[in-house]
């Protein structure tokens, strides 16, 4: 199976649901090898197509269904469970470009109390657009309707059904899953689509703790982290664009071998904001991985996860673990770093429990 996500957490999330279920399981970043040199059952494809402009994103699809036409896998679209992202035009171009007459676009994770109910997105029971997705700086929901926020979807063969729990979600798989639809949409949908648990595999999970750890919170929806850890805010001047990241005071990494990087703001939105605030945290986190070597990379938030990647050169990834449904811990096969890569809108969990102060 190939699965291409449109952000790399999301990506993540998807590998690490495999991964659970037996799967040998390779992430790469799309571009960056050809499916032919992954030995995995599974590959994973992580983009960036939600960071780009609706015709990049169509492009993009378009090229990789091309890469891997010559792959008898089935494919499945991992999209936001906040319905974020160029989800039309994206699947509009797989489904041309593959062969497929028809999408089944399933945004609902019944699980993390995500759903569709009558058309209209419920997050905990709350619209999505009464939520604070509502101030989201790139995809900002003005609408909870589903065809209010995706209007020409089911013209172009898109179909968006119900599901308010995981019930729901496997009737739609076995009403639609002829070989002629694709599947787009959260990890729900994706779990329902895997056959029976195989023979897992070993997991090789390192607790996270306060050691030579950098994390990111790289996500407007981020809530603070309270682990003993020293926290370096992005300054007001740098988030505002009007200095350069050697303003931002990070000298706290070197005495505690471990250091936090914060947006402590949310005023700014838009597609210019969004991509300085990622290009910044990514060039920060460059420079403090070459001064300090950390031995754990955390990462929240798909695109500033992306922006940090790309700036860091590292493409390919072996999953080692999932440590809570959408947290995924992995190595980077460049150079044997963990990387753990969590959706800004997921919330922390228990991932940190093992922290010691």
């Amino acid at each position: 199976m190939i699965i291409i996500a449109d952000d790399i957490t999301g990506a993540a999330e998807i590998a690490g649901i495999a991964f659970e279920r037996g799967r040998q399981v390779r992430l790469v970043c799309s571009g960056s090898v050809c499916c032919d040199h992954v030995a995995a059952h599974t590959i994973v494809m992580a983009t960036d197509t939600r960071s780009m402009s609706e015709a990049e994103a169509a492009a993009e699809n378009q090229r990789i269904a091309s890469a891997i036409s010559h792959q008898p896998s089935a494919i499945f679209k991992k999209t936001d469970s906040a319905l974020r992202g160029h989800v039309v035009a994206e699947l509009t171009t797989l489904m041309a470009a593959a062969g497929y007459q028809r999408a089944v676009y399933l945004p609902a994770n019944p699980s993390k109390g995500r759903i569709i109910r009558q058309g209209i997105y419920y997050i905990n029971n709350v619209p999505i657009h009464e939520t604070a997705f509502s101030y989201d700086p790139e995809f900002p929901a003005k609408s909870a309707v589903l065809k209010e926020r995706f209007p020409d979807a089911e013209a172009n063969g898109i179909i968006m059904p119900d599901a308010e729990n995981m019930d729901d979600i496997q009737r739609v798989i076995a009403e639609y899953n002829d070989g002629k639809t694709i599947f787009a949409g959260a990890a729900d949908l994706f779990t329902a689509l895997l056959p029976p648990l195989v023979i897992p595999l070993t997991s090789q999970h390192s607790p996270l703790t306060s050691k030579n750890v950098l994390i990111l919170c790289g996500s407007t929806q981020s809530k603070p982290l309270e682990l003993g850890i020293p926290i370096a805010p992005m300054p007001r001047e740098i988030y505002d664009g009007k200095e350069d990241i050697s303003l931002w005071d990070t000298h706290a990494y070197a005495k505690a071998h471990s250091l936090i990087l914060t947006m402590p703001y949310s005023h700014r939105t838009g597609k210019e904001a969004a991509v300085h605030l990622r290009t910044v945290m990514a060039r920060k986190a460059k420079e403090l991985i070459a001064q300090h070597c950390p031995d754990h990379l955390v990462i929240e938030g798909g695109a500033t996860a992306w922006a940090t990647l790309q700036v860091l050169g590292w493409s390919q990834f072996e999953i080692t673990c999932q440590i809570t449904p959408g947290v995924v811990q992995m190595k980077s096969v460049t150079n044997g770093i963990l990387v753990t890569l969590k959706p800004g809108s997921y919330p922390w969990g228990a991932m940190f429990e093992s922290v010691t102060t």
